[in-house]
């Protein structure tokens, strides 16, 4: 495994997810300032994620064909730019036309990065997906406190310092490329990466797989979306509290996720994955039904690292039904992941400003469970390739 280009890959990773993590703590603010419903904030997030969502495909899909070096570099910069004038629209269309070229920013980076990780990580598959996923979760678990912050001591015009560590991250990037190029073209990578590129492609998994990575990402935005709202408006806390639940949740995630990558490679992909859900499944209506800010804040803990434990294996599942298309099997299970889920907000809004937020946060609480069942009908083993897939030998993938 290549160590230090994995880690470049992954601040760079940090540095383009700060920007997704920072959406939903504006959204207390953006309220505040123009008097938007819960609806209307929601369609924020659905423009940012919207527009990822459609695009990250075919992001991964051209990755796939021909890698582009400007892929990286200009999706970190689009993703910065796009949110850092969020705050200073002069109009609500304006508003949401800037969330939705961070969106395509977010896209453009993940499936190039992804498939590079994929390469650089030998035969540490979920391991290496972790180390970069971490990186990103980082960055959403940054975003908010640092989004909160500015915006409590500059004003949401604040947001155009959002603009600066993007431009940075994008001329190292644009610098390092090559160097990430070479370092996954040496034989010590390509020698393993042979086994994993050859055999068909296995789609009928792999859309189940993805219908599961949906139903997570729905979890995951809408935790993301509702939190610093529920912390704010039904515990009765500050904006700053709302922003620091939320950066709790997510930083225990990034545990959850070196912890799903670490079995994932020892004990299989998909039964991590499933364990991962089962716990969420239990965890989140418990959370739902806590009436207190301490109790929902312990519950933070333990639901942030079993949501995110089926993070990498979930990826590593993708990339090794799809053998011959890593680029497209990373920009649907880890692009989408995080970016698809976005589009279930403006539904869970419009719950939320017709029976409360802790009624759209109900109906989140089933997600988990759905994600599960989907994961319970992935094969043991791959269907048509038999190369070494998880722990044993013989295309084992429990």
């Amino acid at each position: 495994m290549k160590y230090r280009s994995i880690t470049t890959l992954s601040v760079a990773h940090l540095i383009t997810d700060i920007n997704q993590g920072a959406v939903p703590a504006l959204l207390p603010f953006l309220i505040a300032a123009q008097g938007l419903t819960y609806t209307a904030a929601a369609t924020i997030v659905f423009a940012t994620n919207i527009s990822s969502s459609l695009v990250q495909p075919l992001f991964g899909h051209f990755s796939d064909r021909i890698s582009k070096a400007w892929l990286m570099p200009s999706g970190i910069l689009l993703a910065g730019v796009g949110l850092a004038f969020t705050g200073v629209a002069p109009s609500y269309r304006f508003l949401l036309g800037a969330a939705a070229v961070s969106g395509i920013g977010v896209a453009a980076f993940h499936p190039e990065a992804a498939r590079l990780v994929n390469e650089l990580s030998g035969k540490q598959k979920a391991m290496g997906i972790s180390l970069f996923a971490i990186g990103g979760q980082f960055g959403m678990a940054i975003g908010p406190m640092l989004t909160t912050l500015i915006v409590v001591f500059f004003g949401l015009t604040g947001t155009l310092l959002l603009a600066v560590p993007v431009t940075i991250m994008c001329v190292i990037s644009a610098w390092q490329y090559q160097k990430l190029f070479h370092d996954h073209s040496q034989p010590s990578v390509t020698s393993d990466t042979s086994q994993t590129t050859t055999g068909d492609d296995a789609w009928f998994p792999f859309l189940r797989l993805t219908v599961a990575v949906l139903f997570r990402s729905f979890t995951f935005y809408g935790l993301n979306t509702f939190l610093p709202l529920y912390w704010i408006h039904v515990l009765h806390q500050s904006k700053i509290a709302g922003g620091t639940a939320l950066t709790l949740f997510l930083s225990f995630g990034v545990l959850g996720t070196l912890l799903g990558g670490r079995m994932g490679d020892r004990y299989g992909y998909r039964r991590v994955a499933l364990i991962g859900f089962c716990f969420s499944s239990v965890l989140l209506p418990v959370f739902v039904l806590a009436q207190n800010v301490r109790a929902a804040t312990l519950l933070l803990i333990p639901l942030g690292i079993a949501h995110c434990t089926a993070f990498s294996p979930m990826v590593v599942l993708g990339q090794k039904y799809l053998p011959n298309r890593i680029g497209l099997a990373s920009g649907v299970t880890l692009g989408l992941s995080v970016s698809v889920g976005g589009v279930a907000a403006p539904v869970l809004g419009r719950v939320a400003d017709g029976y409360g937020i802790h009624a759209a946060l109900m109906v989140l609480a089933f997600f988990p469970l759905v994600a599960g069942l989907f994961t319970v009908t992935l094969p043991r083993r791959h269907p048509l390739t038999d190369p070494v897939l998880g722990r044993t030998g013989g295309g084992v993938l429990e």
